[in-house]
């Protein structure tokens, strides 16, 4: 298997939950390295560039508001198969749907404030790492 890079996002409901600590301990326990790693807030104009793909969506308003409502965490990690076992870790988008013991069934709220983001293909994978980590900023692939 290859080691792959993924996007993982501790959303704002995490963030105001104090739940940052604990997801970061799941990521490690789950055996990610994480390559890059950075605490901010976004602005309205950057959450809409971010989630750009969605803006013809009828929930990119809620979503774009909500993701610049207050301090996020990025996260660059590394792992065989990253993308899939992090979204195997985080659980389906709506709470309600997720698995027993995902991040989502644990400490998301609905499906607008699920708690945490992860990339669903390499391709957005590299997008979206590139979008918060210019390449200098992430540590070299091993």
């Amino acid at each position: 298997m290859a080691k792959l890079r993924t996007l993982a996002i501790i959303k704002p409901d995490a963030m105001e939950a104090a739940k940052a600590g604990a997801i970061i301990a799941r990521i490690q326990e789950e055996g990610f390295t994480i390559c890059g790693m950075r605490q901010l807030k976004l602005t309205l104009e950057q959450a809409e560039g971010f989630y750009d793909v969605h803006r013809e969506r009828p929930f990119f308003g809620e979503l774009t508001t909500f993701m610049s409502r207050s301090e996020i965490v990025v996260m660059a990690l590394e792992a065989e198969e990253a993308i899939t076992k992090w979204r195997d870790v985080i659980g389906a988008t709506d709470p309600a749907k997720a698995d027993d013991g995902t991040i989502r069934k644990l400490w998301g709220k609905d499906v607008g404030e699920n708690a945490v983001h992860g990339s669903d293909a390499p391709e957005t994978a590299a997008r979206e790492i590139g979008y918060f980590f210019p390449g200098f900023e992430v540590r070299p692939t091993a």
